[in-house]
């Protein structure tokens, strides 16, 4: 492995571990929603609650009309609280609260993936 390589997997693992608390109802993977989530593939910059044939809540719904794109300022709010950011909202949970390791999460969910 080049130091290169080794370099950019280090530099992901803070990303990948918080990826841990969203890969029980998010895939990475384009059109792999699941019952609880849609995919979190380019979900930077994406429409927010757009993913044809994923039953998104009233509530990201009303939200979307306000904030037409996820940017990382707003997906760093939204994963901070958000019951908060979207009231009604039926995603099941609580928040992240570091901010390191929203900030990691975010960097990792930008770098963009090859499809297979």
């Amino acid at each position: 492995m080049s130091a290169l390589v080794a370099a950019a997997l280090l530099a992901a693992a803070p990303g990948v571990e918080a990826f841990a608390e969203c890969v029980a109802c998010h895939a990475l993977e384009p059109g792999r929603d699941t019952p609880a989530g849609p995919t979190l593939h380019r979900i930077i910059g994406r429409p927010v609650a757009s993913m044809p044939g994923f039953n998104y809540s009233p509530a990201l719904r009303r939200f979307a009309a306000r904030n037409p794109r996820w940017t990382p300022a707003l997906l760093d709010r939204f994963l901070a609280d958000p019951e908060s950011v979207v009231p009604g909202t039926e995603m099941g949970y609580v928040g992240m609260r570091d901010p390191a390791r929203r900030r990691a999460l975010i960097g990792w969910l930008a770098v963009p993936r090859r499809r297979n």
